[in-house]
């Protein structure tokens, strides 16, 4: 591939970035109000301050390369979103509201990692060092809010199983009475 084509991709998987981490400051607040754990609330609003600084950061890269973030919607994010709403709109029972909620940023946070992935290696290949320094900072932060959600996770989907388990008990006793 030569330089200029690997560029052209590079600039598009930013922009994308770029509208994937503006979305997402759109969503965060709406499943941090729709979280019913206290952990998880905090965690989405961390994730809110966070997500609010990759932008700042893209900005500054697409600055440097004299260059604009603007003209691409990310698709994909719009579609992992769209799917984390239809699931508050569904009105589950707060444990497995919880639950869906985290495997929602999960999908989010798993996005993230592929592609900055993806952009970090871009970077180093085009010589972009104060980029790639930028971008393997915020693959971090992303794999690290991924390993807290997966903490999470850990107890709520127990607590979203056990309470699954009682409403069945509820419904087989009123039904065989």
């Amino acid at each position: 591939m030569k330089e200029s084509a690997l560029r052209e991709l590079y600039l598009d998987e930013l922009k994308d970035l770029y509208s994937a981490e503006n979305q997402l400051v759109e969503a965060l607040p709406k499943m941090a109000e729709a979280a019913t754990s206290a952990d998880l609330k905090a965690g989405f609003k961390e994730h809110l301050k966070q997500t609010e600084e990759h932008v700042r950061r893209l900005e500054k890269i697409f600055k440097a390369l004299g260059d604009t973030p603007e003209g691409k919607k990310c698709k994909g994010m719009a579609g992992l979103i769209k799917e984390g709403s239809e699931m508050i709109d569904e009105d589950p029972g707060e444990e497995e509201l919880d639950a869906g909620l985290i495997a929602a940023a999960q999908r989010v946070e798993h996005y993230e990692i592929a592609g900055y992935g993806c952009v970090a290696t871009y970077a180093k290949i085009l010589g972009e060092r104060d980029a790639v320094a930028i971008l393997r900072m915020t693959l971090d932060e992303e794999k690290t809010t991924d390993k807290k959600l997966t903490s999470l996770a850990e107890n709520i989907n127990i607590k979203a199983a056990d309470a699954k388990n009682e409403q069945s008990g509820k419904k087989s006793r009123t039904t065989s009475a």
